[in-house]
């Protein structure tokens, strides 16, 4: 068997569309392919980058050409200019980020955490959110009212001693400056704050960083600008990452 039909068979087995964390996992379990390389993962990226077959649905995320329709009728398609304010792609859209983000948050050994209001949204076909984050309860690190107020954040990832080390939003077609407020009133803790969305929306986060009332944060270069593409090239890495002995 060749590695591209290796990457398929693996694909579909995980339900005909996957991210390449569980690409990886999996693919090797198949015996009758020979990878014979030092750098196989850095063949999986390529094969599902440049196989007829695949395709890419969003950063990160490939699935089979055979599964298409079938994903499509799921609600699981690729943006376009049609379909890009439509309900079912905003949907999908804020659930796999929200879903990347806690799978890496896991894999760096971090508690993770989604606002009960999200728990119940699927990551792709697999379980939904609320199985992915790793604590069910957001823990009291602070005044009640700090802690009411970051409780719908999209994503906190929290360190050995249950403090935040970061906060995310995913911001697909809402006000940016809706979670620039919540990290305005989170700023006295020692936490990363980050804007997750498109890469056409940073110049509205570049302007909507500099109101007067986040000149503090802004000052500081206490909020930075992940963009879609981004995170999902980093997601890709962070898998590899594991496998080192030692991570600089």
């Amino acid at each position: 068997m060749t590695q591209p039909q290796a990457v398929i068979e693996t694909i579909e087995m995980l339900g005909g569309l996957a991210t390449l964390n569980p690409i990886n996992q999996h693919v090797f379990e198949i015996t009758d392919c020979q990878w014979g390389t030092k750098t196989p993962f850095a063949s999986i990226r390529r094969i599902v980058r440049h196989t007829n077959g695949i395709y890419r649905i969003k950063p990160g995320l490939y699935a089979l050409e055979s599964h298409r329709q079938e994903l499509e009728e799921n609600g699981i398609l690729v943006q376009n200019e049609h379909n890009q304010d439509s309900e079912i792609v905003k949907t999908f859209n804020h659930a796999y980020y929200q879903g990347l983000l806690l799978e890496m948050g896991k894999m760096r050994h971090l508690d993770t955490f989604v606002p009960d209001q999200d728990k119940h949204k699927h990551f792709l076909n697999q379980a939904e959110l609320g199985d992915l984050r790793t604590i069910q309860e957001l823990p009291e690190y602070s005044f009640p009212q700090l802690v009411k107020r970051s409780s719908t954040i999209d994503v906190i990832w929290f360190n050995d001693r249950h403090m935040p080390h970061s906060f995310f939003e995913v911001e697909h077609s809402t006000d940016i400056q809706n979670s620039l407020l919540k990290f305005n009133d989170l700023q006295d803790f020692a936490a990363r704050m980050v804007i997750v969305a498109d890469e056409k929306r940073h110049q509205e986060f570049i302007y909507k960083m500099g109101y007067a009332a986040f000149s503090k944060l802004a000052e500081d270069k206490r909020v930075a600008f992940l963009s879609y593409e981004s995170l999902g090239k980093q997601y890709e890495q962070e898998f590899e990452k594991q496998k080192f002995e030692f991570v600089i």
